[in-house]
């Protein structure tokens, strides 16, 4: 996924004690940090695995997105502690009509087809999501996506049951107002507020052999609602989504990750980070 680098709000930045954790399983490690613990190689194996996927990927935008989040999950083989998958987030307060609401944004991510069986990446966006709901929002917690490709867009109704737009609910009009808030403060002109898309000037475009519906996938109505709603997906364009994160908004598969992450005892690594107040 390719963002404006915009910043997520003008207000003062204040730093808050956080503790990052390292997630163990036989295969993989992954860990949330800031992204300003980052260190230049994880920057660099960061920007190479994103360019081995996408077509288009720029170093300098690649950089700005980078500055204009405040926290990755990295993902390494637990062997070779070669980075197998990452994804950026902003975390960030704002309010609409008068409500405080809390936002995560999800920049650039990717995984690694050789860890395309893995569950790491799910299992522990959940678990930093959660945390980072405990600690830090102000009311309501949502999750602003954008799906510039099918398998991104199936994690939600994997894991979410209300989520928007979908294919058998149409958008109520609040929610849609909401979303048309979040989009144009997010990306301005890039976003089309008719078709919900977002085109940006440098878009990441999936390489071949990764980008495009396979024919049976389309069989899936989610699928289909995706690729007919996103018709420009194959040229990078992002289709801006939302759903709500909160416990009751889980799946029966969302729970079991949920409560899964709750129950672990990973270790523990302590870091000072700043997020927009």
């Amino acid at each position: 996924m390719t963002h404006n680098p915009k910043a997520s709000s003008n207000k003062k930045l204040h730093c808050i004690q956080w503790h990052s954790k390292i997630i163990t399983d036989e295969i993989m490690n992954s860990q949330l940090i800031p992204t300003e613990e980052l260190s230049s190689l994880d920057i660099e194996a960061m920007y190479l695995l994103l360019s081995k996927h996408f077509q288009g990927v720029e170093r300098d935008v690649f950089n700005a997105d980078l500055n204009h989040k405040n926290w990755v999950i990295l993902i390494k083989d637990s062997k070779t502690n070669q980075l197998k998958g990452f994804s950026t987030l902003l975390f960030y307060n704002t309010d609409f009509t008068g409500e405080d609401i809390s936002i995560v944004y999800s920049g650039d991510t990717i995984m690694d087809p050789s860890a395309w069986s893995s569950s790491t990446l799910s299992r522990t966006w959940i678990d930093s999501v959660n945390k980072l709901r405990t600690e830090y929002s102000q009311g309501k917690l949502y999750w602003l996506l954008i799906c510039g490709g099918y398998r991104t867009y199936r994690f939600l109704p994997i894991f979410w049951q209300e989520f928007y737009p979908r294919y058998d609910v149409a958008t109520p009009p609040d929610i849609a107002n909401f979303m048309e808030y979040l989009a144009q403060e997010r990306f301005g002109k890039n976003y089309n507020p008719i078709s919900g898309v977002v085109s940006f000037s440098h878009p990441h475009i999936l390489r071949e052999g990764l980008r495009g519906v396979p024919q049976e996938r389309l069989t899936d109505p989610h699928i289909e609602f995706f690729d007919r709603m996103n018709p420009g997906h194959l040229n990078g364009d992002e289709l801006v989504c939302l759903t709500e994160i909160s416990e009751t908004n889980l799946t029966p598969a969302g729970k079991r990750m949920w409560f899964a992450s709750v129950s672990s005892s990973p270790a523990i690594k302590n870091s000072t980070l700043r997020i927009p107040a």
